[in-house]
């Protein structure tokens, strides 16, 4: 059973908040952040993108950059940008994005329910990527940034949350970045918490929807912290580490796509004459097709969309894997026609989140980067939910949620 509790947060002051807080450190690079962050002293990118506070080119794996995130963080809490709440709260966090919102609950998770599998992942992580964050998390003896999680659907927190959101917002506004909504109310009624923490303690699992690497790097950070301290008890702060938590019912997974540089030595009939092999394949000319159901992919080559639609027999429904799409045209496209036999590695293949848009993938062909554009159906939250249930792990770039979580609205030190 899924094991919550409440934590004093380290929050910016109300009229601060936009100031402070930042997109998450992965969705850009360092020099994004340091224009983001340009003539900004009280950007939360001081912290999470530290090598912004020193000369273009240093190497942000450095030591020193690290350290300077915990003298930045320290520095933020001692000029009062950051506060820390008198008391173990929850949160709701809303995110409206096109006229759509979802409502989270921000809490802390338990690390031991990371590590025996009741907080369950769906993709593999890469241990450089998580040593990373364990340096991030120790230095500076705090989950700065979330990780973003869902859990089955429940009525009654549903009917909690609505509650809190019917008043005003501790904070309400507009990322100029991205053009979304970020909304927080304090959920601080005694019955209201210990309510939360009971019904989660009824759930068999949670879910890990975006932020494995975060997520592994928090866990084992506040395993490290119970081994080394000779009197652990079990109940200490750093036995939990940051989640915000979605119902699945919420979530909506957007397409990942796939960009490829060239057609591994066939002309673009050949190629197409391969695909016919494996898939009906219909031109549909200059006008941008998009995937219309599981199993139909849409093409760009030589000018012209085309659709695919997988034949029966290439793939089997009954399999939580082999029903991906990201599946069957990795196995039929990419591995058999174009020898992409590893999607971490190839240098021939690139990714793009679906919230760009397919003109991104045209545009990616028709400047002659890459040659051709493959187009996904977006997995479901149940698809997700089965392959994490059945201990399985989906292919590499296989789901994209969009809105990403705001950092620096809530932060979560680990004493």
């Amino acid at each position: 059973m899924a094991k919550i509790k409440p934590f004093k947060g380290i929050r910016p002051p109300k009229d601060l908040v936009e100031q402070v807080a930042s997109r998450p450190y992965d969705v850009l690079n360092s020099e994004e952040a340091r224009e983001e962050a340009k003539g900004n002293e009280k950007s939360l990118y001081h912290i999470i993108k530290p090598e912004i506070d020193f000369p273009v080119g240093t190497d942000e794996h450095d030591s020193a950059v690290y350290e300077k995130a915990a003298e930045n963080f320290q520095k933020f809490q001692d000029k009062g940008w950051l506060v820390q709440d008198k008391k173990e709260l929850y949160y709701v966090y809303a995110q409206t994005m096109n006229g759509r919102t979802q409502y989270g609950l921000v809490v802390g998770a338990y690390v031991p329910d990371y590590m025996n599998g009741i907080i369950k992942k769906h993709e593999l992580t890469r241990r450089d990527k998580e040593e990373d964050r364990m340096k991030h998390v120790r230095v500076n003896n705090a989950n700065i940034e979330p990780v973003f999680f869902a859990y089955p659907d429940n009525a009654e927190l549903d009917a909690i949350v609505r509650k809190y959101t019917a008043n005003i917002p501790e904070y309400d506004f507009i990322a100029e970045q991205d053009g979304f909504g970020h909304t927080l109310w304090v959920i601080d009624n005694d019955a209201d918490i210990a309510r939360i923490t009971e019904l989660f303690a009824a759930m068999p699992a949670m879910y890990i929807a975006d932020g494995h690497h975060r997520s592994a790097a928090a866990a084992l950070v506040g395993a490290e912290k119970a081994k080394q301290n000779p009197n652990h008890r079990g109940d200490e702060e750093y036995n939990y580490f940051m989640a915000v938590c979605f119902p699945a019912n919420q979530l909506t997974i957007i397409d990942y796509n796939r960009v490829v540089k060239d057609l591994n030595g066939l002309s673009e009939e050949e190629f197409l004459a391969k695909v016919a092999k494996n898939f009906v394949v219909e031109e549909k000319g200059a006008e941008v097709y998009k995937p219309v159901a599981l199993h139909n992919f849409s093409l760009y080559l030589g000018g012209k969309w085309y659709s695919l639609t997988a034949k029966p027999g290439t793939y089997d429904d009954n399999d939580p894997i082999g029903v991906l799409d990201v599946t069957i045209s990795s196995n039929l496209i990419l591995d058999e026609i174009l020898d992409i036999k590893d999607l971490r590695s190839d240098k021939r293949i690139d990714f793009v989140g679906g919230i760009r848009g397919l003109g991104e993938l045209k545009r990616r062909v028709d400047s002659g980067e890459m040659k051709v554009a493959l187009a996904l159906y977006p997995v479901t939250m149940k698809q997700l939910m089965d392959i994490a249930d059945t201990g399985n792990i989906m292919p590499p770039k296989t789901t994209w949620f969009e809105p990403k979580l705001r950092s620096g609205l809530v932060i979560h030190k680990l004493i």
